[in-house]
């Protein structure tokens, strides 16, 4: 078995067929090679939410057939994933662990991967990589980590983001392979001192839409936006009502929707507080958490994400580009990878309100630069980030994983 391994703890060096460039378009470079036979992956996942990351998932559960793969997951945490993910409900089970040190699951796992002849395992927080690791040391199978975000500043939580972070660190001695979801996630596990032949950034891809018709909406007065995500302290939602306060000063046309569930309700009562305190309760609307995310977003003039930080690749701002509805989001992260400033939306710098609200009175200024944004952020989604080619790239490494073992 090929470990991978910190650079405290070298190996010798080997040559593979993977690629590793920082640049989207050579990362796309995967060798070609004969389809073998279907490979079984089994797919590791929190499960509790149903967010960006899970949608990624759920896109690979629809996609990876079409390459030959046979996904099947496994839901760590009881919730909203295999009521929401439209999986067949044979390739999708829940195994809930007692809490995040519960290594009870991992012989059920692992004769679970046995009885379906997984060939792989496929992990996706640090939480289900530490199951991972010792299911592929039971059953000697390989496994994939997908870092779907800055583990170490994935909340505001600190307590939380340490122990994560160790708990991943740990983890990784004996994975394969890892999957980072952006460049700036790819570096980052490169300074840990993992071997760069062992980590491929695949960004995330949503499916193709029917993009709105901008030009239906070129006399229109009015603007609404739409912050669309579970609604937690790191998405920045304090920084945009303080933006949106300094908008009304100004503006009386514009109006905020917010779409998705809070954390927790203690969160909640927080952020109707602030409402309160900035005097929006006739601009903002809370819609909570919605099934259809695409046709929610159809309504909006920009999609709005203010995270603070730890944004991998948001899956949020991927679908906005596909509806052709344009992004007004902080660079943050892997969000500057996805949204160019000025050309499929505009950015503002993060935990700064000033910054935000002009860069909202500079987005509805115009509805001309609207509709050329509007075009553009389906351009870029079509080129770039499409939910096949994610599941393509992500074949092609199991494949050569399996090739190398």
């Amino acid at each position: 078995m090929v470990f991978l391994t910190p650079s405290y703890h070298p190996i010798p060096p080997q040559t593979t067929a993977y690629s590793n460039s920082e640049d989207l378009d050579a990362d796309a470079k995967i060798f070609p090679f004969p389809r073998p036979r279907s490979v079984r992956a089994l797919h590791l996942i929190n499960g509790e939410h149903f967010s960006g990351a899970e949608r990624v998932q759920q896109l690979l559960g629809k996609r990876l057939p079409e390459q030959s793969v046979e996904p099947h997951f496994v839901c760590l945490k009881a919730g909203k994933f295999s009521e929401m993910c439209g999986l067949e409900p044979e390739k999708v089970s829940v195994q809930a662990m007692k809490s995040r040190v519960d290594l009870s699951l991992v012989k059920k796992i692992a004769n679970q991967a046995r009885e379906m002849n997984a060939d792989l395992l496929h992990a996706h927080t640090p939480r289900s990589a530490s199951i991972a690791s010792l299911v592929a040391r039971s059953t000697g199978l390989p496994w994939v980590f997908h870092v779907h975000s800055p583990t170490s500043r994935d909340s505001t939580r600190a307590f939380i983001n340490r122990m994560n972070d160790w708990i991943e660190r740990w983890s990784l001695w004996n994975c394969n392979h890892i999957i980072a979801v952006s460049k700036s996630l790819r570096r980052e596990m490169l300074k840990r001192g993992y071997d760069r032949q062992k980590v491929t950034c695949i960004p995330n891809g949503v499916a193709e839409q029917t993009p709105i018709d901008a030009y239906h909406k070129i006399n229109e007065e009015n603007w609404t936006l739409g912050m669309v995500a579970l609604i937690r302290p790191r998405k920045g939602i304090e920084v945009l009502l303080d933006a949106m306060s300094r908008v009304k000063q100004n503006l009386t046309n514009v109006k905020l929707d917010v779409v998705g569930p809070f954390e927790t309700k203690e969160y909640e009562a927080d952020v109707i507080q602030l409402v309160h305190k900035f005097k929006l309760e006739d601009t903002i609307r809370f819609h909570g958490f919605i099934r259809d995310v695409p046709e929610a977003m159809r309504r909006l003039d920009a999609m709005v994400l203010p995270s603070l930080f730890g944004e991998g690749m948001p899956m949020v701002v991927l679908e906005a580009l596909a509806l052709g509805v344009p992004v007004i989001a902080t660079e943050v992260e892997g969000t500057p990878e996805v949204v160019r400033d000025g050309v499929e939306g505009l950015l503002a710098k993060p935990r700064d309100p000033i910054s935000l609200a002009n860069a909202i009175k500079k987005f509805v200024s115009s509805r001309s630069r609207w509709t050329e944004m509007s075009q553009n952020a389906v351009k870029r989604h079509r080129s770039k980030f499409s939910d096949v080619e994610m599941a393509r790239r992500t074949a092609a490494v199991y494949r050569k994983m399996l090739e190398h073992r």
